[in-house]
């Protein structure tokens, strides 16, 4: 009679748990835990082009991968266009605007554009390949490469921003970084709705759509995109990707917005 009891007991646990599972899941898909298609990751879909001085790069592109071999040209040949009333040159191939901040501990390394009112913090360091939107905060001991921030991005303490674009007022907690190669060094694809989309680059960070909000010391491994207005919480791994309007807590769980 006790084991009999007890195989029952088992039994009804075993039921509600799944029952939960069941619950949960639903309430997910309620809430909008959408999955992201390949068509939701168009730069259409992720970035307003009129809030960066970059627009015309990703006109002719359908998928803002495609923009990351085209940074360096593309800012050469937008530097030489800039106003010398609005814009100083530096070392050559540094477009840094008069009503810009930057920190005397800060370093530059061109090609890169500072745009109008942006702030670079003590010791931040920006690699190259860089376009720092307007009003936009690289803070102390930050460090990009190859990389587009929208107007308004602030990525303000202790970040690692590589061979990425984020969107307009798209925010990293302090400590977040985009992780950009692979452990095996293999080429980076985008993960997407179980299928996989190839980059043929062996070098890809993440790509923020507008007002994303990135939690402190969270990682956003290779090839992660995060659709608009999204929110990661704190001490994510984020890998692929995330729909529009959504919270990102852990990997599979992944609530829309209300």
């Amino acid at each position: 009679m006790v084991w009999q009891l007890f195989r029952v007991i088992g039994n009804c646990v075993n039921e509600v748990i799944v029952v939960k599972s069941y619950i949960k899941e639903k309430i997910l898909e309620v809430l909008g835990g959408n999955k992201m298609s390949i068509a939701d990751m168009t730069i259409d879909s992720l970035y307003d082009l009129e809030q960066t001085i970059a627009a015309d790069l990703f006109k002719n592109q359908a998928y803002p991968w495609k923009v990351l071999p085209l940074i360096k040209d593309y800012i050469m040949a937008l530097g030489s266009q800039l106003s010398f009333d609005e814009y100083d040159l530096v070392n050559g191939n540094v477009w840094v605007a008069k009503s810009a901040k930057v920190a005397p501990t800060a370093y530059i390394n061109g090609p890169a554009i500072i745009c109008k009112e942006a702030e670079i913090r003590h010791c931040a360091f920006i690699r190259g390949n860089a376009i720092v939107g307007e009003h936009c905060v690289v803070g102390n001991s930050t460090e990009l490469k190859n990389v587009i921030l929208f107007n308004y991005v602030q990525v303000p303490h202790y970040n690692y921003v590589g061979d990425s674009i984020l969107g307009y007022r798209s925010h990293m907690g302090a400590g977040s970084i985009t992780s950009n190669v692979k452990s095996d060094k293999t080429l980076v694809s985008i993960k997407c709705d179980g299928k996989a989309t190839q980059t043929g680059l062996k070098k890809v960070g993440a790509f923020l759509g507008d007002y994303v909000e990135v939690g402190c010391n969270s990682v956003l491994n290779p090839g992660t995109v995060i659709g608009r207005n999204s929110n990661v919480y704190p001490l994510s791994s984020v890998r692929g990707c995330v729909p529009a309007n959504s919270i990102y807590k852990k990997a599979g769980e992944v609530a829309g917005k209300k």
